[in-house]
């Protein structure tokens, strides 16, 4: 790859550093070679928490907390509607990021920026309001202790809905919650990782942008053009019936996957203790919603697929209830994972995540916990019953507040489950509870789940596109041989994607050559997609030497004992377990770790950090 003309769009060059301590906003544009290595997005995010150290306690003001741009975020390119959040996490003591759909990223780059890093922390609640190429750090008293949808509506009051984006942190994220999101538009999350308690620890409320559309500054237009027309030909193509397009994620979302998954035996049911919900599934699915809640289809920025489902409960308890969307992972971690099957229930949970600010699988799991606690009589007076849904709901607004039993279930899984003095009843990696995958239904999710840099992830590596075969790459979801190299290509992939930054679903329909075509006509660089791997495990490589550093050494890559020792009992995959020590010697083998730990080598090879 020729890097020497990868500054051609100037991208990198304006990072926001703004100090909450001192009050001030400085520019400082990226150093070169960071981007040149790490793309931008998730990659450069990595480098900046890299360079801030490894030592620094995430709730403390010495940790940063990164907004990054990719080079394609906010641009014509399809899906482009994504950044990237990046922090030491204070859930899982990693390096960890997530992404957020929406406009909010993309009206940050039109208003003239490539990244926000936050350092210090305010004397007292404050945002950022954002625009036209000005950052300015104002008071949040007045919104301090309000809801996510209050704190949206009270800056659409003061500024006007027009162009307008509201990021921000609930009461969970105030009160510190180690599973605390930022959300915009009401409903869209950087959803693990505990971000939003990074922000509360600042004294930050809110991200506030104002800005219109603009175009792409990019130095060939003719071959931008010609790179964003493949690859959106690809996604609308009607002869592809996995595109995102043509496939089931425009009709019903990402719930298309509740009835596929639980068809397998790969459904976590009961704190994963099953692997299906049997036919109550179905009145969770997307399917179901699509017939019986769906209002409407909105999008993010550049997005044809629409994969947001806007629903409206219309009986119930709940009746009148708006909401976008009921995701799968929220609809499995709030319905079956709890034994909830009234999707009225599982969306006014979804909806108190994202007002209070709370990562709904993390909640799930903690709840599922509790419940398999109180079923042994294990949680000293306090009990919560499977399938309770109403006393779900009235335990989340005590969860966030931190009252009573609350206290003890808003630092996660793990935490809750030292708490009822059943650590083993935790059904999570390297502190974060899993995903709607189960590790005996699909095999080479659970060996994502153990390498995952950020604790369990299904996005870190999305092999369950190829294990459900919703994608050309198809593979026995119940094998174990050949996951180790299938896992490593699809986390180096997806680090490179995130980095652009792309939505996940991207991929459905591009590859490699596809983001190397778009990167390079965005940014003037000659690549290729072997230059594309290269810089997505140049980037996988680098979060694991940070995690290295941090203390997660030989042995870090597990999986909870339920789902490596306890076969599943039911159709589908019955009698399975995840074979994990095989697939890690195989995958360990093909990135050239020891263990889990890069060796030095391999950092050199990679010019690592």
């Amino acid at each position: 790859m020729d890097t020497r003309t990868l500054d051609a769009r100037n991208f990198g060059r304006d990072i926001a550093h703004i100090d909450l301590t001192r009050g001030q906003v400085e520019m400082r544009p990226a150093p070169a070679e960071w981007v040149r290595k790490y793309i931008g997005g998730r990659g450069l995010g990595v480098r900046y928490v890299f360079e801030n150290g490894v030592d620094v306690d995430p709730l403390s003001p010495e940790n940063i907390l990164c907004f990054m741009n990719g080079p394609l975020s906010g641009s014509e390119v399809s899906m482009s509607g994504r950044w990237a959040a990046v922090t030491k996490s204070p859930l899982t003591g990693t390096v960890t990021d997530s992404h957020q759909g929406g406009w909010t990223g993309a009206r940050v780059r039109w208003a003239g920026f490539d990244g926000l890093v936050f350092e210090g922390r305010a004397e007292h609640p404050v945002y950022v309001f954002i625009e036209d190429g000005r950052i300015e750090i104002r008071d949040a008293r007045d919104c301090w202790g309000l809801g996510i949808h209050d704190t949206v509506a009270h800056f659409r009051e003061r500024y006007g809905a027009k162009n307008l984006s509201v990021n921000a942190i609930g009461q969970a994220g105030e009160r510190l919650s180690r599973f605390a999101v930022w959300v915009n538009e009401d409903d869209r999350a950087f959803g693990r990782g505990g971000i939003g308690a990074v922000g509360g620890s600042k004294n930050l409320k809110a991200i506030v942008v104002r800005a219109a559309t603009r175009k792409s500054d990019v130095p060939d237009r003719e071959a931008w053009q010609a790179a964003r027309k493949g690859a959106l030909d690809g996604i609308r193509d009607e002869k592809n019936i996995t595109s995102p397009k043509k496939g089931g994620l425009s009709v019903y979302g990402t719930n298309v996957l509740m009835n596929v998954t639980n068809s397998i035996g790969a459904l976590g049911v009961r704190n994963s203790q099953e692997t299906s919900f049997g036919e109550r599934a179905e009145s969770l699915s997307g399917e179901y919603v699509e017939e019986n809640l769906l209002t409407g289809n909105p999008t993010c920025h550049a997005c044809p697929v629409a994969c947001k489902k806007e629903v409206e409960v219309k009986d119930g308890p709940w009746k009148g209830l708006k909401m976008e969307s009921v995701e799968y992972e929220p609809a499995w971690a709030l319905g079956a994972n709890c034994d909830v099957d009234d999707i009225r229930s599982v969306a006014k949970l979804i909806d108190q995540c994202n007002d209070f600010g709370l990562d709904p699988i993390e909640l799930g799991n903690v709840y599922s916990l509790f419940m398999e606690c109180s079923a042994l009589g294990a949680t000293k007076g306090e009990t919560l019953a499977w399938g309770d849904d109403a006393a779900m709901v009235a335990l989340t607004e005590k969860l966030a507040l931190r009252e009573g039993v609350g206290d003890a279930l808003a630092d996660g899984a793990v935490a809750a489950a030292e708490h009822f003095g059943h650590p083993e009843l935790a059904m999570a990696v390297k502190g974060q509870a899993v995903p709607a995958y189960d590790p005996r239904g699909l095999k080479g999710m659970g060996l994502g789940y153990a390498t995952s840099n950020r604790g369990a992830c299904h996005l870190r590596a999305y092999v369950a596109a190829a294990e459900l075969g919703v994608i050309g790459i198809e593979a026995d979801p119940l094998a174990w041989k050949g996951k180790g190299e299938l896992v490593m290509t699809f986390q180096d992939l997806t680090a490179f994607s995130d980095s652009l930054d792309l939505c996940k679903f991207s991929a459905f329909a591009e590859g490699a050559d596809e983001y190397a075509a778009q990167w390079g006509a965005a940014t003037g660089v000659s690549c290729s997609a072997e230059d594309v791997m290269r810089a997505g495990e140049r980037v996988y490589n680098l979060e694991r030497h940070y995690n290295n550093l941090a203390g997660f050494r030989e042995g870090s890559d597990t999986l909870p004992k339920r789902f490596t020792e306890e076969a599943s009992t039911l159709s589908g995959s019955k009698g399975h377990v995840s074979e994990l020590d095989a697939m890690l010697a195989e995958y360990y083998e093909h990135r050239g770790w020891r263990d889990g730990v890069v060796p030095e080598e391999k950092l050199r090879a990679l010019q690592v950090p």
